[in-house]
Formats: C-alpha cells, structure tokens, sequence
C-alpha cells in the first residue's frame, strides 16, 4: 500500500522491519505483529528462524505472521518451541497470488472449503497463537473459527469470527479499487484533495503563509 506495489511479493525483510519498528514505537498497549515477507520463511524451518529472530530483535515486536496451512505447520511448531510466537494465514494468502490466479474468494469447491478447515487445524495444533481467515466464503470461515481453539481473525470471512482486521488504507477510502469485503468509514482521500487544493490556491494568491504563519521583528 505504501510503496505502490501491486502485491506483496516484491517486500522485502528490511521493509517489514523498517516499518515494523515505526509502528512498535507508536505502540503502547496493542500486541504488534509483523508480517514476515515472501521468501522469508519458505525454505526451511531454520530459515525462517533467521529471519524472524530478526524481526523480533530488529523491532521489538511481540510476533511473527506467516502464510500457509499444513505445509507451514512444521515451521511454526519449530518456532513456537524456540520462543517465538506465530499468527497463521489460511485461505486468500496474497503472498501466493501468482499461484492462487487472482485475488478471488477462496473455499468454493468442497476440496478447497476442506483444505481450508484442515489447513487451520494444523497451524492451531502446531502452536499458533492466533489465525487469519481471508478472503473466504463465509461457512468456511464460520466452520474454521468453531474447529480451532486459538482466536480467529476475519478479512473478508465473517462476523462471527473472533476478531476482525482491514487495511487502515482501504477503511479510510485512500484507494479508488474498494474490495469486495473492505467497508469504507471515512473518505479520507478527497478531504485531503480538497486540503491540498486550498493549500495550492493560497500559495498562488500570495495568502499563505500570512501574519500568523511568519517570524515578526520583535
């Protein structure tokens, strides 16, 4: 969102923890938890150790959040044992995009629905602390929040899931392309416009900065 990049894919370890340590400075009660970026976590267990020690140590931050189900599920056991907490990520993982094709709802076809579920089953047997459901066809995010213990966090899911998350960008209306499952509060973007253009108007007419925006002989 920030970069103007047209996935996830392209962010680096230095950019999630770059700005994973902005955000734990302005932090004072939320448990903060930082995205480990494509590439970062996929090869081994050992791998993706590295990177999230890193991110642990690099800002502060009290978790790690990876993507994947049952093929993830050996790596957050072995860094849940090794002192670091892990949020899953089932259904739409965006990281995945280019095989998944698309950003499209996930879980129509019963074996996708299923996969799903299990998917989920196993991150919450292999230690994870919490789960995002994204992006999936409401039952299945219903059935995945009652078929594992740990809290279940929606983004395009259900509202009968634990907790809820939207990009701050997406509730705001900073971006025209509205998601299916983002509700926009605020239309933040055309009340900056409508500043900016203010702004520009002053300048021109020579009315801003006046008296009250410069240093006066005393």
């Amino acid at each position: 969102m920030i970069y103007g990049l047209d996935s996830s894919v392209p962010v680096t370890l230095a950019m999630m923890i770059a700005h994973g340590a902005a955000v734990v400075r302005g932090s004072y009660h939320a448990v903060v938890v930082v995205d480990m970026p494509f590439g970062a976590y996929e090869t081994s267990p050992e791998a993706a150790f590295v990177s999230a020690s890193r991110i642990l140590k690099d800002t502060g931050c009290a978790a790690v959040k990876l993507e994947g189900g049952e093929a993830m599920a050996e790596t957050v056991a072995f860094l849940v044992r090794r002192g670091i907490p892990v949020m899953g990520h089932v259904g739409l993982t965006p990281q995945a995009v280019n095989v998944l094709g698309g950003y499209n709802a996930r879980g129509r076809s019963e074996a996708e629905a299923e996969k799903i579920v299990s998917d989920a089953r196993a991150l919450a047997e292999a230690g994870a602390f919490a789960i995002v459901v994204e992006g999936v066809v409401e039952p299945i995010a219903v059935e995945v929040t009652a078929a594992v213990p740990c809290p279940v966090i929606g983004i395009g899911a259900s509202a009968r899931c634990d907790g809820q998350v939207l990009v701050t960008e997406d509730m705001l209306g900073m971006f025209e392309r509205v998601p299916r499952f983002v509700k926009r509060y605020e239309e933040i973007a055309e009340a900056i416009a409508k500043a900016a253009e203010r702004y520009a108007g002053e300048v021109r007419a020579r009315t801003f900065p006046g008296h009250e925006q410069t240093y006066q002989p005393k």
